[in-house]
C-alpha cells in the first residue's frame, strides 16, 4: 500500500531481528498494526526458533533499537511488554535505544533493511507468502541470510499499561542515559 494505496487490498508491516554475530536476519511479516506487542513477539519468535539454540548459555539479551515508533523508549506499554517477554523467555533483556535522529548507526538499518528493500523493489506484492519468499531470498556477498515468518496475530492498538505496572520495580535504568538504556528482568 506504500506506493499505490488505491490498488492495495491490505498492508504489510515488518519487524526484524538482526543477529550481528551470525549476519542473520529474522523478519516477522504481519498484516496488523505495528505495536509494541508485535515488536516483542518478533523477538520472542527469534529467541525460540534461533537464539536459544545459538546462544544456549545466554543470561542476557542486548537489543539495539530506535527510540521512536511502537518500541519507543518513552512508552511504558513497550516496557511492560518487554518485561512480559523477559519472563516468557527466562532471561533479562537489556535495551539500548539510539537517540533520536541517530538510527542510521543502528546496524539493522544498513546491514538488513536495504537488502530486504532491494529484494522487494519493483514488484507487485500479491500475498504475504510472496513477501516471505522474497524476504528469504535476500542475500549479500558478505553472507547475510534472512529467515521470515508470517505473523497473523491481530495486535490491539491503543492498549493501556496494566494497573500496578509502574516500570520502577520491573525495569532498571542505567546510570548512563537512563531514558535510553535499561534492563527488563524476568
Amino acid at each position: 500500500d506504500h506506493d499505490y494505496p488505491y490498488l492495495s487490498e491490505g498492508t504489510v508491516n515488518m519487524y526484524s531481528v538482526y543477529d550481528i554475530n551470525n549476519n542473520e536476519g529474522y523478519v516477522a511479516i504481519g498484516s496488523s498494526k505495528e505495536t509494541s506487542e508485535m515488536a516483542c513477539n518478533t523477538i520472542k519468535e527469534w529467541w525460540i526458533n534461533e537464539g536459544e539454540q545459538k546462544y544456549p548459555n545466554a543470561v542476557s539479551l542486548l537489543v539495539l533499537a530506535d527510540s521512536g515508533g511502537s518500541n519507543s523508549s518513552k512508552h511504558n506499554i513497550f516496557k511492560q511488554d518487554l518485561c512480559d517477554l523477559a519472563t516468557d523467555i527466562g532471561i533479562e533483556i537489556r535495551m539500548a535505544h539510539y537517540p533520536p535522529y541517530t538510527s542510521k548507526w543502528n546496524p539493522i538499518e544498513h546491514r538488513l533493511f536495504p537488502h530486504i528493500t532491494r529484494s522487494l523493489s519493483g514488484l507487485m506484492i500479491r500475498s504475504y507468502e510472496m513477501v516471505k519468499y522474497l524476504v528469504e531470498k535476500t542475500v549479500t556477498e558478505t553472507g547475510l541470510k534472512v529467515k521470515a515468518f508470517i505473523d497473523d496475530v491481530i495486535y490491539e492498538t491503543g492498549r493501556k499499561i496494566e494497573k500496578g505496572f509502574s516500570g520502577i520495580k520491573d525495569v532498571t535504568h542505567d546510570d548512563f542515559l537512563p531514558n535510553l538504556n535499561y534492563v527488563a528482568k524476568p
